[in-house]
């Protein structure tokens, strides 16, 4: 309950914001409504399916996540996960699926995790949602034209049948869903209109037109689903057993790490429009303990959803009051208005996942980073899209995340700079110790940046390409804020091989964080302790004495 305890410090629940948490909450469950049921069946579930997620992630998250204007339920973003995973697993293994990445993601809030999220790279966030955007749109071609649903594995196989069937289309079907997507672009430009919810209107006004006419061949929730139950849903455990959950452990973790970045996402958006302050990490727990209960009463993953949390914030929206309200108004759906459900077509409901699937491919942003962004991070950005769209959502964030990580490694070693220091560039150094020049027979060098495994590469070139060896080398470590083990592993064989030829080293200047690992990893034993000293000075102190015991 930490989103309703903040938001009853801060006062939120006092007379004056009552009047606006309820109207954005009933706005918010209006607009809910379409999306909720088109979500669902675009994931292989049936409708009451999408508004029973809805229902129990907008009580649960509203009160225990990590925003206060969050609101949660099904989204675009998980179509293509959630209709694989039905495709291959039913809706048993869906459930199971969502329960066992509602504990993952409980278990990641609880290590603290959510700021870990914000370190995918934008290109890849950006290449993945919109070839999400993509399949959604062209998978909702069938319902939008009334064509067969295409047999095939492969997305390029899928559009190739499609195309094929467009002599085909069912002139009825295609008409409404025009009309329906003609609504959904018009009326929010409509002075008197654009402050009813869009999708609501669009699905009114084709389901008033279809129930009046009864087109032949048009498919509405009556008659591929049997309509909708009135009541609400029933508490049954899925039918878990030690080998769905092997099999799902996979599936599992991608609809936690989706869930967890599109939920963290909307929790910034929202900050952005409200003036708030999201806790990450309360935000994972809030959306694992939606995720855990939600199975329990039908329903599939949530998470939270941008415009549904823009929607509830531009109407009032200030405190978890709107998102129960708006779970409420889901309720009274269910229980009064229900039997109305099953005139619905199957068209509106995709001509509303074409206007979803098109904000969520965020061309212009698309767009601006494929003609603005370094070389690199385009390329990665098509990776990620391309990936996502014809070969599979996890493998296209992996290979991503992967390719960043890599871009990422090489322009740290390439910034982390190994070289000598003369004369000049010790000057100041030297004047302070009563000296104009380095004692003869020795040398120092300088390690500017990260001494880790990317970088040991530049270190041993630049040690080679050394021609004369000096009696004592002195290593500067002040810019140096952190070794990992390749580093330290690679500086005891250099010194170790320097030794064998004669030449001592010295380090100087190390953090106390790398003084540290210096001791624990062995290179002390190595270099001997009496040669890593605090500073320059001590340093060039140190090569004097040895020069002078090597002359006696």
């Amino acid at each position: 309950m930490i989103a309703a305890l903040e938001a009853q410090r801060a006062g939120l629940f006092q007379r004056q914001h009552i009047l606006p948490n309820l109207i954005a909450g009933v706005v918010v469950g209006i607009v809910a409504l379409p999306l909720a049921m088109a979500f669902a069946i675009a994931s292989g579930a049936k409708p009451e399916q999408g508004i029973y997620t809805a229902l129990i992630a907008g009580i649960v998250v509203g009160l225990c996540g990590g925003s206060r204007v969050q609101i949660a339920g099904p989204t675009g973003a998980f179509i293509v996960i959630l209709a694989a995973i039905t495709a291959q697993h039913g809706i048993v293994g869906l459930e199971i699926a969502t329960m066992m990445a509602g504990v993952i993601l409980l278990l990641m809030g609880l290590a603290k995790l959510g700021g870990v999220i914000k370190f995918i790279p934008a290109p890849v966030i950006v290449g993945f949602t919109a070839g999400i955007g993509v399949i959604i749109w062209t998978g909702q071609w069938p319902a939008f034209l009334g064509i067969p649903n295409p047999n095939a594995a492969h997305f390029h196989q899928k559009v190739w049948l499609m195309l094929n069937s467009l002599p085909e289309l069912h002139v009825a079907t295609t008409a409404l869903a025009s009309l329906g997507l003609a609504l959904l672009l018009i009326t929010p430009k409509i002075p008197y209109l654009k402050k009813l919810p869009a999708p609501l209107i669009a699905m009114s006004v084709v389901t008033v037109i279809q129930a009046i006419w009864h087109f032949d061949g048009v498919a509405t929730i009556g008659s591929a689903f049997g309509g909708i139950p009135q009541g609400l849903p029933q508490l049954a455990w899925p039918d878990v057993t030690m080998d769905r959950v092997i099999t799902l452990i996979g599936p599992a973790f991608t609809i936690a790490m989706l869930g967890a970045i599109e939920s963290l996402l909307s929790a910034v958006v929202a900050d952005g429009m409200a003036g708030t302050r999201h806790d990450s990490n309360q935000e994972l727990i809030g959306q694992g303990l939606a995720n855990m209960v939600i199975p329990l009463f039908g329903g599939f993953a949530a998470t939270g959803a941008i415009a549904r949390t823009a929607t509830n914030i531009r109407n009032g929206g200030n405190s978890p009051l709107s998102s129960v309200v708006h779970a409420l108004v889901l309720v009274l759906i269910l229980l009064f208005l229900a039997p109305l459900a099953a005139s619905i077509p199957l068209a509106v409901l995709a001509a509303i996942l074409f206007v979803v699937a098109w904000n969520m491919s965020e061309v212009k942003h698309f767009y601006y980073m494929a003609t603005h962004a370094p070389r690199a991070d385009v390329a990665i950005l098509f990776i990620t899209f391309l990936l996502t769209v014809f070969a599979d959502l996890v493998v296209a964030v992996n290979i991503g995340v992967i390719l960043a990580t890599m871009h990422f490694l090489r322009r740290m070693a390439m910034s982390v700079e190994v070289g000598p220091q003369d004369e000049k560039e010790l000057a100041m150094d030297l004047l302070s110790q009563g000296m104009v020049e380095l004692p003869k027979g020795v040398l120092v060098y300088a390690i500017e940046g990260p001494f880790f495994f990317g970088a040991v590469e530049n270190f041993q070139r630049v040690l080679h390409d050394t021609h004369t060896d000096p009696k004592v080398l002195i290593i500067r470590l002040q810019r140096v804020p952190f070794m990992d083990m390749t580093g330290l592993q690679t500086l005891d064989e250099v010194i170790a091989e320097l030794q064998k030829r004669g030449v001592v080293v010295i380090l100087c200047e190390a953090n106390r964080k790398v003084s540290e690992k210096l001791s624990r990893s062995g290179v002390l034993d190595t270099l001997k302790t009496e040669n890593l000293v605090p500073t320059f000075a001590a340093a060039l102190s140190r090569a004097d004495a040895l020069l002078h015991q090597s002359q006696q």
